[in-house]
């Protein structure tokens, strides 16, 4: 899972760094080291660009709960989840606790319940209030 991908990130980037050396010699691991730099200036601008989307939107509010649960599948990240609801979503566990558990909300009361451990949407349900059937006419 999460582990594997770090692994393959780190392994990647020293692989990078290595065949630079191996090939250009200390101007390749510059170009290599380069590289990476710009990859992780550009993971941190996409991640402040969510961020800033999602602070002017009401916490834990979604345009649509049954999009949002169309669009889940396991393993996504919470980053991930904000980037898709363009908003923070309402904490229901305990602070700093694992696993952790957001809620979203769109305006008709239906809401996205969803728990991540390490980060990693592991599960969520999709909640839609009943409604009351009109009286038939005789």
């Amino acid at each position: 899972g999460a582990r594997v991908q770090t692994m393959a990130v780190r392994v990647g980037a020293v692989a990078m760094l290595v065949m630079g050396y191996h090939w250009y010699g200390w101007p390749g691991v510059a170009g290599a080291a380069g590289a990476l730099v710009m990859w992780m200036l550009l993971h941190f601008t996409r991640m402040l660009q969510v961020l800033r989307r999602a602070a002017i939107r009401p916490k834990g509010h979604v345009d649509s709960s049954v999009m949002l649960n169309a669009r889940l599948h396991p393993g996504v990240s919470l980053m991930q989840v904000v980037a898709l609801t363009r908003s923070l979503g309402e904490l229901r566990s305990p602070a700093n606790e694992q696993p952790e558990v957001f809620r979203w909300t769109d305006t008709g009361q239906s809401f996205v319940e969803c728990e991540f451990l390490g980060g990693k949407l592991t599960s969520w349900r999709l909640d839609r209030p009943t409604q009351a059937l009109p009286d038939a006419a005789p």
